[in-house]
């Protein structure tokens, strides 16, 4: 058992420097909240948790921030923390940040996901549903629902499988995006791409997907890729930036068999 006095020595406090804006169209700033009696053993949502708490009792507004899941799995928490999306870990999300990765008496600045397809709501909380609208436009398979073969009935190499799982590890978190000096979402749908594409199910809207998933990342605003892999870098499920060579591929692929298209509708041969 500890003694107390042990564990009163291990506490410590922090400054949370957060940015707080009212809603998209008002003007924020940076505040600073200070954080006592903080246990090493807190994720970075508790310490805000923590904060709130105090703000509430002192009839202020707490800090809003996006959350769910708390294990790493839904994506929401995303939060630039010291500059770097999810912070100073490295395969984690900001939920699996515990606070003894910082220091007593540190300044830890908190801001929103900065990219223009991501429009800020309130605090620390972004609007990414410009993902979702990039997932309807070709990530799925055409199954008839109840009616999906057999697993194990269609032969699988495990390479493509495994590269497969590692595609489809993406969360949707944004991260990606907001470590990007041009806020390119071009991992996020190389991973959603790939992971299908990958797999025998996947290969009857293969070339359609991919034309329908990369115009709809152009329509929302996203940026383009520079190949400087900062995406990569800080992507809490370490999705390897090869997956956007391999969805290149299948993109000039699709858009040099579509150029045949037309002319074979226009004259009554299949399309």
């Amino acid at each position: 058992m500890v003694a107390p006095a042990s564990v009163s020595k291990q506490l410590f406090s922090v400054t949370l420097r957060v940015w707080r804006q009212a809603g998209p169209t008002q003007p924020g700033q940076f505040v600073d909240y200070p954080a006592a009696n903080v246990s090493p053993d807190m994720s970075f949502l508790e310490c805000l948790d923590v904060v709130n708490d105090g703000l509430t009792v002192a009839n202020d507004e707490p800090i809003a921030f996006a959350h769910d899941c708390r294990e790493g799995i839904c994506g929401t928490c995303s939060c630039t923390i010291n500059g770097k999306p999810h912070g100073p870990g490295h395969g984690i999300a900001t939920c699996q940040l515990y606070m003894r990765t910082f220091k007593d008496g540190d300044i830890i600045v908190v801001e929103p996901f900065r990219a223009r397809a991501f429009p800020l709501i309130k605090d620390l909380v972004t609007d990414r549903s410009a993902f979702d609208k990039i997932q309807q436009a070709g990530g799925f398979i055409s199954v008839r629902t109840g009616a999906a073969p057999d697993a194990n009935s269609i032969p699988v190499p495990k390479e493509d499988a495994d590269l497969a799982m590692d595609a489809a590890t993406c969360i949707g978190c944004g991260a990606c995006v907001a470590a990007c000096k041009n806020a390119s979402a071009m991992l996020f749908v190389a991973a959603k791409v790939s992971h299908l594409g990958l797999l025998p199910q996947g290969q009857p809207e293969r070339d359609r997907r991919v034309l329908a998933m990369v115009q709809t990342m152009d329509e929302a605003g996203f940026g383009n890729c520079t190949n400087q892999y900062e995406c990569s870098a800080v992507c809490p499920k370490l999705i390897p930036h090869d997956f956007i060579a391999r969805m290149n591929r299948d993109y000039v692929k699709a858009l040099f068999k579509s150029q045949f298209q037309p002319v074979s509708a226009s004259t009554g041969g299949g399309a």
